[in-house]
């Protein structure tokens, strides 16, 4: 489900109340006296540059409000629990890309951990400059292609907080290109879709995940999206009755067991509900969770007593029920799923867990808790998303320690590159490698007839060590003439 942003505070000349709009983000997350102050010190400037901008005809790039973007970033953010540095980051972000407030006027007024966090996340952005092309190519499919490219956005983080910047632009970007040409509305909707979705997923940061799902869907199946959404406005206003009557009776039943829970209705998103129908070859009435209820208490006992009312209230669907508490998601989803057919032989979804699991399922790695996915798994991408949260998770806890983040880091395999070709296709290499294994992995005649090489458009040595990200072109010769230097060791050429 798409979500509604709330219109920001104005004063009565039209422009944003900045002491209103801190006041509440505070109800989010709360900020000490001096976080608040330098808070509100980002977003004056940042308000000073846009209007500056204004006044000199000097359009932004996204036609967007860079100021307003970076408070809508900073409220997302907000709801993750992130810190202060993170907020201000997010607020001077654009004003850096757009080339308005150099980096180092970040570092002097509000310090290295701001700077390096927007510097950060403008590393990220190499990930939307080159998109993958839907050719096979390189031996590589479109689905190893956009694999490799959140391999690659895994392995150049060395930040928890990046990625969820990161996500936070994103949404921004997703809910602003409705107003963009066609072409960028496809470009900036497969990004999303093929790599930030599924980021937010494996970060088990639900509500950002349903919504840039939704989004991208909107622009890359229009038709397909207008008509689940004409379904569903259709019964809108009957599934809003209906869930209400369920909420009011289970808690009326749930109050004479003496359990203590929180009851709400949720609406199935778009793409879920298209994604069902296609995997399970259904139609739309066959979908069962698009009247929902979630159940929250305070134990995995508690979740099991509910779950056995629920079913002694109304008869079960058979293959409809499962229990991810005892089988949680490779994400660390946990809830249990039924469905019903309940008032009216309506078939209704009903989820029950703990409230810490919904805080887990909503939140990600921004709730307090470890990576709890399947035993076995090392492959490097996997590791460095189990990096992630334990990092935020200590860091919440302990507020920081460097010493710590470098014993985790030492943890995760960082033996391989993940390194673009000029038109955008990501080959990953064992650490350590050259423009020339590049060549040579490339096709045994583009190493044989290599004579030089640009990384990121400067012209290196065939012996240079290449880093994730770095974009590899090969010059070659007409002929094949490889050297014999290049298999002495001792020069390392490969």
């Amino acid at each position: 489900m798409v979500t509604v942003r709330k219109d920001q505070p104005l004063l009565d000349d039209g422009r944003i109340n900045i002491d209103a709009w801190l006041d509440r983000l505070s109800l989010k997350t709360p900020l000490a006296e001096d976080e608040k102050r330098h808070l509100r010190k980002a977003c004056y400037l940042a308000e000073k540059l846009e209007q500056q901008a204004i006044a000199q005809n000097d359009i932004w790039s996204e036609g967007s409000s860079s100021f307003g973007t970076g408070l809508e970033m900073a409220e997302i953010l907000a709801e993750l629990n992130v810190d202060a540095a993170s907020l201000i980051a997010a607020v001077l972000y654009r004003s850096v890309r757009e080339g308005k407030l150099p980096l180092e006027a970040v570092v002097t007024d509000f310090g290295e951990s701001v700077a390096g966090l927007v510097q950060g996340v403008l590393r990220m952005a190499v990930i939307g400059a080159v998109q993958p092309s839907n050719n096979n190519v390189l031996g590589q499919s479109i689905h190893d292609q956009v694999d490799n490219l959140r391999k690659m956005l895994i392995s150049i983080i060395d930040d928890v907080r990046l990625p969820l910047i990161k996500l936070a632009e994103r949404t921004c970007a997703m809910r602003a290109v409705k107003n963009s040409s066609y072409e960028k509305q496809q470009r900036v909707a497969r990004e999303v879709f093929d790599i930030y979705a599924p980021l937010a997923h494996r970060l088990g940061i639900g509500h950002i995940k349903w919504e840039l799902e939704d989004l991208s869907f909107r622009y890359l199946e229009p038709d397909v999206y207008k008509q689940i959404a004409k379904l569903l406005d259709g019964k809108r206003v009957d599934r809003q009755f209906f869930v209400e009557d369920v909420i009011k009776l289970l808690q009326e039943l749930l109050r004479k067991e003496g359990v203590n829970a929180e009851i709400t209705g949720r609406a199935k998103h778009i793409y879920s509900i298209w994604r069902k129908m296609r995997q399970k070859d259904i139609g739309f009435s066959q979908v069962y969770d698009i009247r929902a209820v979630r159940i929250l208490v305070d134990t995995v006992a508690e979740c099991y007593s509910v779950l056995g009312i629920v079913h002694s209230q109304w008869r079960n669907i058979p293959n409809e029920f499962d229990d991810y508490i005892a089988s949680p998601k490779d994400n660390g989803y946990r809830s249990l799923h039924t469905a019903v057919i309940g008032p009216e032989r309506k078939v209704l979804e009903v989820q029950i867990r703990t409230r810490e699991m919904h805080e887990e399922a909503e939140f990600g790695v921004c709730a307090h808790w470890q990576y709890k996915g399947e035993k076995g798994i090392n492959r490097n991408y996997e590791q460095k998303v189990e990096w992630l949260r334990q990092v935020l998770a200590w860091h919440e806890e302990t507020g920081g320690d460097k010493a710590l983040i470098e014993e985790l880091s030492a943890d995760v395999d960082q033996e391989r590159v993940y390194v673009f070709t000029p038109e955008g296709h990501v080959i990953e290499l064992p650490d350590g490698s050259t423009p020339l294994d590049f060549a040579y992995h490339i096709h045994t005649e583009v190493g044989h007839r290599c004579r030089g090489a640009r990384v990121n458009g400067k012209i290196v040595p065939l012996n240079y060590i290449l880093k994730t990200s770095d974009q590899v072109e090969i010059l070659m010769g007409k002929h094949e003439i490889p050297s014999r230097d290049w298999l002495l060791p001792a020069l390392g050429y490969t």
